[in-house]
């Protein structure tokens, strides 16, 4: 088989495999060039699923299987974020999922009081997605801070890589017939490289089929589980301030906490070094004035008594 030939065949599975392979849907200009079936549509007849959009007849679209993404966050108040973290994980294996992430962590609150606080996201069959957020909810007995549902229905772009995929397929099909048909090794291996590039993309888009698949299938929850000391208002023999007042009141008890630390540490830390630094040299400086006293003091006694 001559170069040409090989390069001709080659180029051509190529170009299958960038086509989309997604057909249009068929429409018509004009009753006219419309199928019969089309056509009734003009007396009032069975249509046989075309449409008249106006401006053209447009044949049914394919029933398709819809793929999308649903998934969660929530943010809630427990008593222990670290049981609470330990029941959702155990909750999301029981329905047949699976921890993704978990992180327990101390915060600290506007007292300065530290407090846990956790994370968790877990993935879960899309169809217990429900089942899930209320059983997670139950984790809590004050309103749920935030909650946020998404959802993505990809099922177009899902439809398009299943298209990509079988022209990709088709061509690499091709490209191993030609190169299994060729004789000189320079044609082998031209065939062979675009054989492997046809290759590498159909492991790309299997790749990104699956994920959609696997999304699909298992949404995400995301929980951030805050400690209900975090949130529990500033109280002052009994009375809890609110709004402005207990900003003010939390500032001031900031500030003299402040104040008391830098005291402490000028007590504990500053003047011990001080000390340490400055007075070895002040007894040096308080020894030498004594002598110098002491030889001043000498000299003026010494004339008086002669």
């Amino acid at each position: 088989m001559s170069k040409k030939i090989i390069i001709i065949l080659a180029l051509s599975a190529l170009l299958l495999a960038s086509c989309s392979a997604a057909k249009a849907t068929p429409s018509y200009a004009s009753e006219e060039g419309a199928p019969p079936a089309a056509r009734e549509v003009a007396v009032g007849g069975d249509t046989g699923g075309y449409t008249y959009d106006g401006s053209a007849y447009v044949a049914p679209l394919p029933d398709v299987e819809r793929i999308v993404i649903k998934n969660a966050s929530l943010s809630i108040v427990v008593n222990d974020p670290s049981i609470s973290m330990d029941t959702i994980s155990k909750m999301a294996e029981e329905m047949g999922g699976f921890v993704v992430s978990a992180n327990l962590y101390t915060t600290y609150t506007d007292s300065g009081a530290e407090v846990p606080r956790a994370s968790i996201t877990v993935r879960i069959p899309a169809e217990k997605l429900n089942d899930a957020l209320t059983r997670i909810k139950t984790e809590t007995t004050q309103p749920v801070i935030n909650e946020s549902i998404t959802s993505d229905d990809v099922t177009s772009q899902y439809t398009d890589l299943q298209s990509r995929l079988t022209n990709l397929e088709a061509a690499e099909t091709q490209l191993q017939t030609i190169m299994d048909s060729a004789i000189k090794t320079e044609d082998v291996l031209s065939v062979y490289n675009q054989l492997v590039s046809v290759r590498e993309q159909i492991e790309v888009i299997k790749g990104q089929i699956k994920y959609y698949e696997e999304s699909a299938a298992l949404s995400a929850v995301s929980v951030d589980l805050i400690a209900n000391a975090s949130v529990q208002p500033l109280s002052i023999g009994g009375w809890q301030p609110v709004g402005v007042a207990k900003n003010a009141i939390q500032a001031l008890i900031s500030t003299v906490k402040v104040l008391v630390n830098i005291g402490i540490y000028l007590v504990l830390l500053v003047l011990p070094v001080l000390l340490l630094i400055g007075l070895p040299p002040a007894i040096v400086i308080y020894v030498i004035v004594r002598l110098l006293r002491r030889r001043k003091k000498a000299k003026v006694i010494a004339p008086k008594a002669e």
